[in-house]
């Protein structure tokens, strides 16, 4: 600790670091998310078909879940200043080639690879993203802040859909399709200094006072997972230890409920700017306008479900239930997204979107990140993240590609709507009937007697 540093001081510089996370996983979703608003006129220059599009929107996620395991992996050998830094730089390198596939490529089918390329290689390489994040809240968060700040990183989708989409489509209108991604690629690349220059571990950090820190470890953040000399002495994971993540059966709720979280996330991303243009009849700028209000909405979604697990704990609710209470009714009121179908007015849409995506955020806010930075084990908090996460992308190659079945066999978006809300109920009930109390991994048997108590009283406080 710095010696100008007193106990008197106080600091809050793990809000600038959360700030700073907020801003990376913005420009992240922002680099998948902009091929969407791209998509047309891509598709018109290059000749491609709607599967081919197709194809080129689920390359990202292909990679994305492949890369998972190996970048948690990465993380708990090297940590997330390291393992972030580099990461962050080769991606931004991809999203800004992008905008090159015209000059290295002749014909459609060149164009096809070298986009599906460039796309696969920003997947792998952008995978321990948000394990990273999670990995930062566990590091310099206490328990009863994590809610809210899991959920300022889980909602930068919206944040990135809110600035990114109505930008790219001016961009894509003014200059061009490759634009966005020359936009996005050098932000990433600036980004780069931002991060080298301001993380570190809090105990290591010179603007962190001996107030502050004494709150980040009293609380329970594991503030030394990143110290050099945790990592050097940190064994390899164990066949054990995937064992004890891919057989527990709330760890599975929770990967199954993100996969559900991640398929809505993906038809926002990719084929709702899409159906906005082709079957309601909204050109490029419109469309990318258009999603601003449920980007909104979803965003403050996420913020409220933060605040409101947090607040739950604070007036004596388990954990379970505090976390467990807004995902099932965010997941609920998401289900609504389905009667978009029978909507006539794109005013109507909008609002339907806007409500559904709210609670989607209340969701996402409370239930998934969040779960995951209360329950993995102390010694694998990145592999944890990552089959979490990898698990849960799964449904970004899978929706876009059967959205897009769906439409082509049946030529109806109404059924696609049906199977997107579907989604919801199905994670509202696994939460509600199959996950059982949401606990550290490892430490069950540490618990008291009376928990079980309290997690049934609390249960019948949440119906």
């Amino acid at each position: 600790m710095p010696k100008d540093q007193t106990p008197q001081r106080t600091t809050h510089v793990r809000i600038g670091i959360l700030c700073l996370i907020l801003f990376l996983s913005v420009v992240a979703y922002a680099d998948r998310s902009i091929l969407s608003i791209s998509g047309s006129a891509i598709k018109e220059e290059f000749g491609l078909s709607a599967i081919q599009l197709g194809l080129i929107l689920s390359a990202f996620s292909w990679a994305y879940v492949i890369g998972q395991i190996p970048g948690g992996l990465l993380l708990d050998r090297f940590g997330a200043k390291k393992v972030y830094g580099v990461t962050l730089a080769l991606w931004s390198v991809s999203t800004l080639a992008m905008g090159f596939v015209g000059e290295f490529s002749s014909g459609m089918t060149g164009a096809l690879m070298l986009m599906f390329g460039l796309r696969f290689m920003l997947g792998l390489i952008e995978a321990p993203s948000f394990p990273a994040n999670a990995r930062v809240v566990i590091m310099w968060f206490p328990g009863a802040e994590r809610g809210r700040a899991s959920s300022l990183f889980s909602s930068a989708q919206y944040f990135a859909v809110a600035i990114f989409s109505p930008l790219s489509g001016w961009l894509v209108s003014r200059f061009g399709w490759e634009w966005p991604f020359f936009v996005l690629g050098g932000i990433g690349l600036v980004a780069v200094f931002v991060w080298a220059a301001w993380m570190r571990e809090p105990r290591n950090h010179p603007g962190v006072s001996e107030s502050e820190l004494r709150h980040i470890v009293e609380g329970g953040a594991l503030v030394d997972i990143d110290a050099a000399q945790t990592l050097k002495a940190r064994p390899p994971v164990s066949k054990a230890m995937f064992r004890k993540l891919l057989t527990n059966r709330m760890l599975w709720c929770a990967y199954l409920g993100q996969y559900c979280i991640i398929a809505l996330s993906y038809f926002f991303i990719t084929w709702f700017p899409i159906y906005l243009v082709q079957a309601r009849g909204m050109n490029i700028m419109e469309a990318g306008f258009a999603t601003i209000a449920p980007a909104l909405f979803g965003f403050l979604g996420g913020i409220s479900g933060g605040y409101l697990s947090d607040k739950l704990i604070a007036r004596g609710w388990s954990v379970s239930w505090a976390r467990k209470t807004p995902y099932i009714v965010g997941m609920l009121m998401a289900s609504s997204l389905v009667l978009a179908a029978i909507i006539p007015g794109n005013g109507g849409i909008i609002a339907i979107m806007s409500f559904a995506f709210f609670g989607k955020g209340i969701a996402a806010g409370a239930g998934t990140w969040t779960v995951i930075s209360d329950t993995a084990p102390k010694e694998a908090v990145g592999l944890a993240g990552s089959i979490f996460n990898g698990i849960g992308n799964i449904a970004g190659f899978t929706t876009p590609l059967l959205f897009g079945i769906i439409v082509g066999l049946t030529g109806s978006y109404s059924i696609g709507l049906a199977f997107v809300a579907a989604h919801c109920v199905v994670a509202a009930l696994l939460f509600l009937l199959v996950m059982g109390p949401i606990e550290r991994v490892g430490e069950e048997t540490d618990r008291p007697a009376s928990y079980n108590n309290q997690e049934k009283e609390d249960g019948i406080k949440a119906m």
